[in-house]
């Protein structure tokens, strides 16, 4: 039984879980994210094609043709070095702008605004290098290195299968001018990327779906920590019992110290037992001020006999007060005309008028 009881095979509280996503525990799939980011550069690629060809064409053009002005003894190469890398870097920035946004969105959409320290904190058990090769043969490393392996196969099939259906058209190639080569290179590259992507996607499905099962199974916890959650979290089970009975017996206590007030005790007349109390000049109309079954109605008899206060049993109206009205509080309409007539019986018999 305490073997069993250290398995981990409880699912995790919703406390644990936001611990696990403050110290940077969450669910995160690097597929997903690369998915995202490659129909952005798709989308950037298919958007901004055109321009970014008709501007590398220009760039390439316009330094071809001021080679000859080029001096290695001055600062001219470095300058042209400096504006070539300028204008690539203006040529590729709506892709690399794209990517950034939507890697960015990426993770925000799995994990949230989350910023995690706890994760970054220095600690002496990644030094271990026993736990370091331990992770290397971990069922995680091993489903890494088959996805990487998959990914390699997959995507290279689909490279590898776009080009061979475009064979008879290669040598045709030659017979075109620059633009129709850079259109059939875009068109063919667009289509690689359209596939690829939605090989990508497919791929990310699947690992989503692991890395939240593999997160939910490194949350699990075991029934003890469960117990200790609870008894953190709303207080140990047994002190709140404790306390429940210390609260029932003093409010038990209370009550029975307005039984000597009482002005009548109406009875089942053996399992129930009213105390009702009524005053003509301070009270509107009877209230109850003790009530109880078995050993407590037991204990409001004894107690009205002792101090001679009237016992009548009516069996209807004390299965009613019983049921219907709560201690402290005056009786319904209802009950007034049986509860008076059993006031005017006990006034006669104190010789009341």
């Amino acid at each position: 039984m305490a073997d069993n009881d250290q398995e981990k095979t409880e699912n995790a509280t919703p406390k644990r879980e936001r611990e696990a996503r403050e110290e940077g525990q969450a669910i995160h799939s690097k597929e997903v994210s690369s998915a995202i980011v490659l129909l952005g550069a798709i989308v950037a690629l298919y958007a901004t094609g055109s321009w970014m060809v008709h501007r590398m064409a220009g760039a390439m053009q316009r330094y071809i043709s001021g080679m000859s002005e080029i001096s290695l003894r001055d600062d001219s190469l470095q300058t042209l070095i400096l504006n070539v890398m300028a204008e690539f870097a203006l040529i590729v920035s709506p892709v690399m702008l794209a990517t950034l946004i939507l890697g960015i969105a990426a993770s925000v959409f799995q994990v949230g605004f989350t910023i995690s320290t706890k994760s970054m904190s220095p600690k002496l058990s990644k030094l271990n290098p026993i736990q370091g090769i331990g992770k290397l043969f971990s069922i995680r490393s091993f489903t890494d290195v088959i996805k990487a392996i998959g990914k390699i196969l997959v995507l290279g099939s689909i490279a590898y299968s776009l080009i061979k259906g475009e064979a008879q058209t290669l040598p045709l190639l030659i017979q075109m001018d620059v633009q129709e080569i850079w259109a059939f290179i875009g068109t063919i590259s667009l289509r690689i990327c359209l596939y690829t992507f939605l090989a990508m996607a497919a791929i990310a499905g699947m690992d989503y779906l692991f890395q939240w099962w593999q997160h939910q199974k490194d949350l699990r916890m075991t029934k003890e920590e469960v117990k200790e959650e609870s008894r953190q979290t709303e207080g140990d089970p047994k002190v709140k019992s404790r306390i429940r009975s210390i609260q029932m017996e003093m409010s038990r206590r209370r009550m029975m110290d307005g039984v000597p007030d009482a002005t009548v005790v109406i009875t089942n007349p053996t399992h129930l037992a009213i105390a009702l109390k009524y005053d003509s000049k301070n009270m509107q109309a009877p209230k109850v001020v003790a009530k109880g079954a078995g050993f407590i109605a037991e204990r409001i008899k004894e107690i009205a006999k002792s101090n001679r206060i009237p016992i009548v049993e009516n069996k209807p109206l004390a299965r009613a007060m019983f049921k219907s009205v709560v201690v402290g509080a005056d009786i319904p309409f209802e009950m007034y005309r049986t509860v008076a007539e059993i006031l005017a019986y006990v006034y006669r018999l104190k010789g009341i008028r």
